[in-house]
């Protein structure tokens, strides 16, 4: 390390105008398949996701004083509350304003950990905690991955097999490929997909780009549009610990590609406003939740410039990204079976995550208390339990397990505390 404490061979600014502007692009590509995913998935507007990815970055660079260079893209762990809220009589309306109480509660955590310290943070929400509900967001979505592939037998043949083409793209670039190309599989994988499909007759050029402009303004969302319903927010709010948990681990790791410590200077207090206004800013858009990206924290580790400039050059671009009609004519055209090979990857690898947790925790299950917490937050999250609060509302699926993992922990925690110990 060098007297600043950066790791030697990290730069804090690109070397040229020239660099600058192909670093950026690397982390556009980086975030674009993954960003343009959840809309996609969920039923939003890819051009708002686009456009608030963007803003929420530079939002995000202004609330951390310019000191992390961070990217932020759109949050998987949200979309299973998108799209029930979508799905339900409500409609989008109620799922902007389940995000925008998720942004509230990062800004709330945020004040908190400024005046109180993050100790409380950590007992609340332990890996034995947190790793379950990770698991949960990834297995309640394994059954859409594997419709919309088609390989649960509703389909013809064509779209298993581009659904499979789709899908093996993902894992030989995932465990083959090397340097920036190891980054962006999913890019990769929509671009091989999608001409497998143009192939076998499942997209028609003619008809995507019929009509399609140079510039389109994207469907964005404003006051008036949103609608508060209850039983959303309790769908959404337990979420926000989740991804506050993720956004921790990415900072953790940024730091130990760039040899500082972001959760000291600009402090965590700073990181979680920046991305607790970022998902507001988004929502109140029309656009999916942010959230820090590991495929740009990949970017920053391979070319070995962490440089808060790139990523605010990368978020302008976006945005601009996000009002071009062919782009978004493009996205909106990919068939569901590119998606599903896709996703059976991505899904796979979110419940994967959560099980990482537990093991780099070192989380005992042969410890009856942390045994019964996952086995109890698996069953209640995979077996469709609800928990009716009133008529209308009530709490179901990942939102119900949370709070039973939060409450179990807390009371087998006290117990242990008062109670004799078992020899």
């Amino acid at each position: 390390m060098n007297e600043n404490g950066m790791i030697v061979g990290i730069q804090e600014k690109p070397k040229s105008v020239g660099s600058w502007i192909v670093l950026s692009l690397q982390h556009v590509f980086a975030m674009f398949g993954a960003t343009v995913l959840v809309p996609l998935l969920t039923g939003l507007d890819v051009g708002v996701a686009l456009v608030a990815s963007g803003i929420g970055t530079l939002i995000y660079i202004a609330c951390t004083k310019a000191k992390v260079p961070v990217y932020l893209g759109s949050s998987f762990a949200y979309i299973p509350a998108i799209s029930a809220a979508v799905a339900s009589s409500a409609g989008p309306a109620a799922a902007y304003m389940g995000l925008m109480v998720v942004g509230l509660i990062y800004v709330i955590v945020a004040t908190i950990i400024r005046f109180v310290g993050s100790g409380w943070l950590k007992k609340l929400l332990p890996p034995v905690v947190i790793g379950p509900m990770i698991i949960i967001i990834g297995m309640t979505l394994a059954p859409v991955a594997v419709g919309s592939a088609g390989f649960d037998g509703s389909q013809g043949w064509k779209v298993p097999l581009v659904a499979f083409i789709s899908f093996i793209t993902v894992v030989i670039l995932s465990t083959k490929a090397k340097g920036f190309i190891r980054i962006v599989p999913f890019l990769i994988a929509i671009i091989v997909g999608y001409i497998a499909s143009i192939i076998v007759g499942l997209v028609n050029l003619r008809d995507v780009f019929a009509g399609v402009s140079f510039f389109q303004f994207p469907n964005f969302s404003f006051v008036g549009t949103y609608r508060f319903e209850f039983g959303a927010i309790l769908m959404f709010a337990p979420l926000a610990f989740v991804t506050i948990a993720e956004h921790i681990g990415d900072h953790v790791v940024l730091g130990e590609i760039t040899g500082r410590d972001f959760l000291t200077d600009p402090g965590l207090d700073k990181t979680l406003l920046g991305d607790g206004l970022a998902t507001f800013v988004a929502a109140a858009l029309g656009g999916p939740a942010n959230t820090t990206y590991g495929e740009n924290t990949g970017v920053v580790a391979i070319t070995k410039v962490g440089s808060v400039w790139v990523t605010g050059l990368a978020a302008i671009f976006a945005i601009l990204l996000g009002f071009f009609g062919y782009i978004q004519a493009f996205i909106n055209s990919i068939p569901w079976a590119v998606i599903g090979g896709m996703t059976i990857v991505l899904y796979g690898l979110i419940a994967a995550n959560g099980v990482k947790i537990l093991i780099k925790d070192r989380t005992d299950l042969g410890n009856m208390k942390n045994l019964i917490i996952v086995s109890t937050m698996l069953v209640i999250g995979l077996g469709g339990a609800v928990l009716n609060l009133t008529s209308t509302t009530g709490l179901s699926g990942m939102s119900f397990a949370a709070l039973v993992g939060i409450i179990l922990n807390q009371i087998i925690t006290g117990i242990e505390k008062i109670g004799p110990k078992n020899e």
